[in-house]
């Protein structure tokens, strides 16, 4: 079960131009969702996941907080304790990131990642830290400056900025690749737009835009359509519903409220 939630939000990665303006979500918004895993053959709830927005002022200049988190229920923490944050600072207008962090604690590994962004050198000042044993402190820290493409995203910034998107003017079976930095790694992936999908959710009945993603030389998502997102056919562009398949079993992700909507 460990990195689930990293094959989630591998999920969720699209990335798009720099200079398109958010017109699909503001401050206050708060989308909660439940996560399933395939334990012996029977799909479990296993772990609540929130995204939040809120906007934060620091040096005359309001920044969009994005916060994605995520946390086992109380009855399987004993059995394999999830707490992760992932959060990224933003142009409330572009989305591009200006500083990024991610907090994960899973069955007893911790990591701890933080990107500075510097557009005017295309690099990002990079801290990793781990637990050891090997340090007085307790902690293993790596420090690196990481030269990146000019539309090089983390995944938090990824995951909003696709909701920016004209999606609608793309034809079914359209595809592209992008790129997202994680663990100083530029990882490429594709997404293709298999077309519009009516389901039901926790919300009510949403025409959705249903995508397929994959991540290029990379084994983390496996099979060709097993992993795909549902996005509402609207405005918003809210994800819906999303499911997964990694190297030990599959899940998924389903909407549970959605409240402070900018559309």
């Amino acid at each position: 079960m460990k990195h689930i939630l990293t094959a989630i939000c591998s999920l969720l990665l699209v990335t798009s131009t720099i200079g398109q303006n958010n017109n699909a979500f503001k401050a206050g918004e708060k989308l909660t969702f439940s996560a399933s895993y395939n334990m012996s053959g029977i799909l479990t709830d296993i772990a609540e996941v929130k995204m939040e927005t809120s906007a934060v002022n620091t040096n005359g200049t309001t920044l969009y907080r994005l916060k994605c988190s995520a946390a086992t229920y109380s009855n399987f923490d004993s059995f394999f304790k999830i707490r992760d944050l992932y959060e990224s600072y933003v142009n409330p207008k572009t989305v591009a990131p200006y500083l990024y962090q991610r907090d994960i604690s899973e069955g007893g590994y911790y990591k701890f990642v933080k990107y500075k962004y510097n557009y005017k050198t295309n690099s990002v000042k990079s801290l990793i830290r781990k637990k050891t044993k090997a340090t007085a402190s307790g902690f293993w820290d790596q420090n690196k400056n990481v030269k990146i493409n000019s539309g090089t995203r983390d995944i938090v910034s990824t995951i909003y900025k696709l909701r920016t998107l004209d999606i609608h003017k793309a034809p079914t079976g359209a595809s592209d690749t992008f790129t997202v930095l994680f663990d100083n790694k530029e990882t490429k992936c594709r997404f293709t737009l298999l077309g519009k999908e009516t389901i039901n959710t926790a919300i009510g009945k949403k025409e959705c835009y249903k995508i397929a993603i994959s991540v290029v030389n990379s084994d983390v998502l496996k099979g060709s359509n097993n992993n795909i997102l549902w996005l509402t056919a609207d405005e918003n562009k809210i994800p819906v519903y999303a499911k997964f398949k990694i190297a030990v079993g599959s899940g998924e992700l389903k909407i549970k409220s959605a409240t402070g909507l900018k559309n």
